[in-house]
C-alpha cells in the first residue's frame, strides 16, 4: 500500500494539471480510476481577456492605409481561449485561441510558446502542436505587430506596446481556460445565416467547374456563391450542467467597418460575441463568465457587405461585373455597401447589424441544439478522441502529385498587379484594376517599386503563370524576411469533428475542396474509429502566421484580388491538401509508434529585429488654468431620451501612456436611487459607449478626449453621468493617473 501511494503521488506530482479541474481535490482527480470515463466526456475550459493595444496614432491593420490611424475605442478586443482536452490522457488537448485580430501571426504565436513555458510546469503540454492563434479577421485593430517586413510599411513598423498587448492577453485568457477545466460535453450542430454574406468575386468564383458549383447551388435564393452554414460546438460543464461557452465557424470578412473609419473595434464577429455572451450570461443555465467565440471560416471571397459593390461616381451604377471598375475605368471609386450604408457612420450601423445577424442564428441553434443527441463521441473513452497535429512547410520551392496524379510544384511568395487593386470592401490605387495582367496599365511608379524590390527571375515567372508578378516577395531577405515561405499546417481533432486551421484565406471553393479532401480521408483513415458517423470538417483562420490568399487554380487563374494575392503560384490550395491529408494519420487514436514526424524548418522570429518608426508619447500637455480630467464641454441637457446621443469633452492625454488592459477609458455611470452612490452601467467594451481622442496642439502636448453615449433602448431610467479615466505623462516620464466626470443628466 505505501508503495502504491508512493507512486500515485509521484505521477500526480508530475501531472499536477489534473488537479486543477476538480473543485473537490483529489478525489475528484481520481473518481474515474475504475474505469474508462464515458466517451461523451472531455476536459473542457475557456477564458477570455483584453487585447487592445495602441488605440490611437497606430495604423490599423487590414487595409493598408498609412493615413488610416487610430483615433478611439467603439469596443474593446479580446482573446477567447477555447480547450478541450482527454480525460483518459490529459497530455491530448487543444487550444484554440479567437483573436479580434486581422489575423494569427508567427510573432505573436511564438511570444506565447514562449510565455507559456515561463508559466510553470502545469503548462508544459501547450505547444506548437495543439496551439491555434486564429483572427477574426477584423480591419478595425491597431497593426504594427505582424512578424513580417511587408505588413510592416504601412504602420511604420514594429510596436512593442501592441504586441505584448496581444501576446500578454492571449497568456492571460488561456490562464483563465486552463484554470477553469472540468469534464464536461460536447455538442456541435448546424444552421444557416441569412443575409450576412456574399461573394464580392462572383466573376472568378463563376471560373469554378459548373458541375462543382451545381452541388452547392441550394436554391434560387442561395446560389451557393457563399457558404451560409454557422457550425456551433457548445462547452457544458458536467458537474452542474451549465454551459460554459461556445465556438462557432462562419465565412463573412471582418471589412464592416469601412477603411475611412478609425475607431478600433472587432468589427462584426466582434459584436456577435458581446451580443452572445451578454444575452447568456442573463440566463440561469449558463456560467457568469460564458465565453462565445466567432471564429472566421473560408471567407477569402466573402463580403459582409451585402447589398453589393456601388460606383461613387454620381452614376449610380454597379460596379463592373469583371473588374470592379467604375465609370474612369478604375476601381478607387468602387465601394461596397453594408446595410445600413446610408447612415453616415462610417460603417458601424453596418457593422453592428452584420453582428446581429450572426448572433441571432447562433442563438437560435444554441436555443434548439439537442445537448444529448448532437453530443460529440469518442471511442474508447472521451480521452482517446482528442488529437492535435502541427508541422511547418516550406512552400518555396514544393514538388508533389496532384490528386489527377500529374507534378505540380509551388514558388517562391509573391504578389501580383491586382493585389494592388484591393477590392469592393476597401479599394486600391494608381490605377491598378482587378482582372487585369497588362503591367503597362499599371503607374510607373509601381513598376519602378517593383523593380527595385527585386526583378523575378524566368523561373519565378513561369512559376506563378499566369500571374503577372508585382512583388517578388518572397525571394527578398533583406533586411529580414518581407512574407513568409514556411507556413504553418495544422489539424485538430475531437471525435468525428476535424479543424483544418488555416494560414491564409481560403476562398468559398477552395474551403470545400478543402474540407471535402478531410472528410473524404478521414472517412476512410479511421472508419472503424467513427463507427460510421460522418466526418464533420470546419475550417477556422487566418491562423497562426499570415499568408495572404488560397485561391482555387480555377480562380487563380481569372487574377482577381484574391486570386493576385495567393501567394505561392496556382498549385497552393493543392499543397495545402497534399500537406494536411499527411499529416491526417497523426489523429488516430492508436498511432502506430513507428509513425515518426518532421517538425519542419522554422519560420524566422522578427519581434526582436523589426524596425520602428513610431515615435513614441513626449508628453502631455495641458492648457493655462485646466488640469488633465477638467470638463471641456459638459453634457448638453438635463434629460436626454433613449437613441439619443450624449457627450462631455475632457481635458486629455494620451492613451497610448496605459493601455489600461482589463479596465476602461470610459464609463456610463448610474446612480443608485436607494443610498445616491454610483455605479458603472457601461464601459469602454460596450458599442454604444464610445471613446475618442485628439491632438490638439503638438508642440505644447494638448489633447482632448470625448467620451459619448448613444443611448441604447434598453438603458433604464435613471440619474447618469460619464466618466473619463487618463494618465498623463510629464516631461521626466513619470506618469500619473487622472479621472474626469460630467454633470449628471437623467435618461426617461
Amino acid at each position: 500500500m505505501v508503495t502504491f501511494l508512493l507512486c500515485l503521488f509521484t505521477w500526480l506530482w508530475y501531472h499536477p494539471d489534473i488537479l486543477h479541474p476538480f473543485h473537490d481535490g483529489l478525489s475528484g482527480g481520481i473518481k474515474y480510476l475504475s474505469g474508462l470515463p464515458p466517451d461523451d466526456h472531455y476536459l473542457l475550459g475557456v477564458g477570455k481577456a483584453d487585447i487592445t493595444g495602441p488605440v490611437v496614432e497606430i495604423n490599423m491593420m487590414g487595409y493598408a492605409d498609412p493615413k488610416q490611424l487610430g483615433t478611439g475605442l467603439r469596443q474593446r478586443l479580446y482573446c477567447r481561449s477555447f480547450i478541450v482536452g482527454s480525460l483518459e490522457n490529459p497530455s491530448d488537448r487543444f487550444v484554440y485561441l479567437v483573436l479580434d485580430t486581422q489575423s494569427g501571426d508567427t510573432a505573436v504565436r511564438y511570444g506565447i510558446l514562449s510565455g507559456l513555458q515561463d508559466m510553470g510546469r502545469g503548462y508544459a503540454m501547450y505547444g506548437h502542436d495543439n496551439i491555434a492563434v486564429t483572427g477574426t479577421h477584423s480591419h478595425s485593430g491597431p497593426g504594427a505587430w505582424l512578424n513580417y517586413l511587408l505588413p510592416q510599411i504601412t504602420s511604420k513598423g514594429f510596436d512593442q506596446q501592441s504586441y505584448r498587448a496581444i501576446v500578454d492577453g492571449c497568456l492571460l485568457s488561456i490562464r483563465r481556460a486552463h484554470e477553469s477545466l472540468q469534464p464536461g460535453t460536447l455538442a456541435v450542430g448546424t444552421t444557416k445565416v441569412q443575409n450576412a454574406n456574399i461573394n464580392r468575386s462572383l466573376y472568378a468564383y463563376l471560373a469554378n467547374p459548373e458541375e462543382e458549383r451545381s452541388r452547392y447551388n441550394a436554391s434560387a435564393e442561395d446560389d451557393g456563391s457563399v457558404e451560409k452554414d454557422l457550425t456551433m460546438l457548445t462547452f457544458q460543464r458536467a458537474s452542474d450542467g451549465k454551459n460554459i461557452g461556445i465556438l462557432t465557424w462562419f465565412p463573412t470578412h471582418g471589412t464592416s467597418m469601412l477603411g475611412n473609419n478609425t475607431l478600433i473595434s472587432g468589427d462584426n464577429k466582434g459584436v456577435a460575441a458581446d451580443l452572445f455572451e451578454k444575452h447568456i450570461r442573463k440566463d440561469s443555465s449558463a456560467t457568469e463568465d460564458f465565453v462565445a467565440g466567432f471564429s472566421q471560416a473560408n471567407m477569402g471571397d466573402v463580403s459582409p457587405n451585402v447589398l453589393g459593390a456601388w460606383c461613387e461616381d454620381g452614376s449610380g451604377q454597379m460596379c463592373s461585373f469583371e473588374n470592379s471598375t467604375c465609370s474612369d475605368g478604375k476601381n478607387s471609386k468602387c465601394h461596397a455597401r453594408g446595410p445600413m450604408f446610408r447612415v453616415p457612420d462610417n460603417g458601424a450601423s453596418s457593422c453592428f447589424e452584420i453582428g446581429k445577424r450572426q448572433y441571432e442564428a447562433a442563438l437560435r441553434l444554441y436555443t434548439r441544439l439537442d445537448r444529448s443527441s448532437a453530443r460529440l463521441r469518442g471511442s474508447g473513452g472521451g480521452g482517446s478522441s482528442v488529437k492535435a497535429v502541427h508541422s511547418f512547410h516550406d512552400m518555396s520551392n514544393f514538388t508533389f502529385t496532384l490528386r489527377n496524379g500529374t507534378q505540380a510544384r509551388t514558388c517562391p511568395a509573391a504578389l501580383g498587379y491586382s493585389f494592388a487593386a484591393g477590392t469592393s470592401d476597401g479599394p486600391g490605387a494608381f490605377g491598378f484594376r482587378q482582372h487585369d495582367s497588362d503591367p503597362s496599365n499599371t503607374s510607373p511608379m509601381w513598376n519602378a517599386v517593383s523593380r527595385m524590390l527585386k526583378d523575378p527571375s524566368e523561373s519565378q515567372v513561369a512559376c506563378h503563370y499566369p500571374k503577372p508578378i508585382l512583388l517578388d516577395v518572397g525571394e527578398v531577405q533583406k533586411p529580414y524576411a518581407w512574407t513568409p515561405n514556411i507556413v504553418d499546417i495544422q489539424l485538430f481533432r475531437v471525435g468525428p469533428l476535424f479543424i483544418i486551421v488555416s494560414p491564409g484565406e481560403a476562398t468559398t471553393m477552395a474551403g470545400r475542396r478543402w474540407k471535402e479532401a478531410i472528410a473524404q480521408q478521414s472517412a476512410g483513415l479511421f472508419a472503424k474509429e467513427l463507427d460510421d458517423a460522418k466526418p464533420i470538417v470546419v475550417i477556422g483562420g487566418p491562423a497562426n502566421s499570415y499568408t495572404h490568399y488560397i485561391a482555387t487554380e480555377e480562380e487563380y487563374g481569372i487574377q482577381r484580388y484574391e486570386g493576385a494575392s495567393t501567394l505561392y503560384g496556382p498549385h497552393t490550395l493543392e499543397a495545402y491538401i497534399d500537406r494536411s491529408v499527411a499529416l491526417l494519420p497523426y489523429l488516430g487514436y492508436g498511432m502506430p509508434p513507428e509513425l515518426v514526424r518532421e517538425p519542419g524548418p522554422l519560420p524566422p522570429d522578427n519581434s526582436n529585429r523589426s524596425m520602428s518608426f513610431i515615435p513614441g508619447v513626449v508628453y502631455d500637455g495641458k492648457p493655462w488654468g485646466r488640469s488633465h480630467g477638467d470638463v471641456v464641454t459638459d453634457v448638453g441637457k438635463a434629460q436626454y431620451a433613449r437613441g439619443e446621443t450624449v457627450y462631455a469633452v475632457f481635458v486629455g492625454a494620451n492613451p497610448r501612456n496605459n493601455l489600461r488592459l482589463e479596465q476602461t477609458y470610459a464609463a456610463v455611470e448610474r446612480r443608485r436611487p436607494e443610498d445616491g452612490t454610483w455605479e458603472t452601467e457601461r464601459d469602454d467594451s460596450d458599442w454604444g459607449l464610445v471613446f475618442h481622442w485628439s491632438r490638439k496642439n503638438k508642440l505644447l502636448g494638448t489633447s482632448e478626449a470625448v467620451v459619448a453615449w448613444e443611448i441604447e433602448e434598453d438603458a433604464a431610467d435613471g440619474v447618469y453621468r460619464l466618466r473619463y479615466f487618463g494618465d498623463a505623462k510629464a516631461v521626466g516620464g513619470e506618469v500619473t493617473a487622472f479621472t474626469g466626470v460630467s454633470s449628471s443628466f437623467r435618461v426617461t
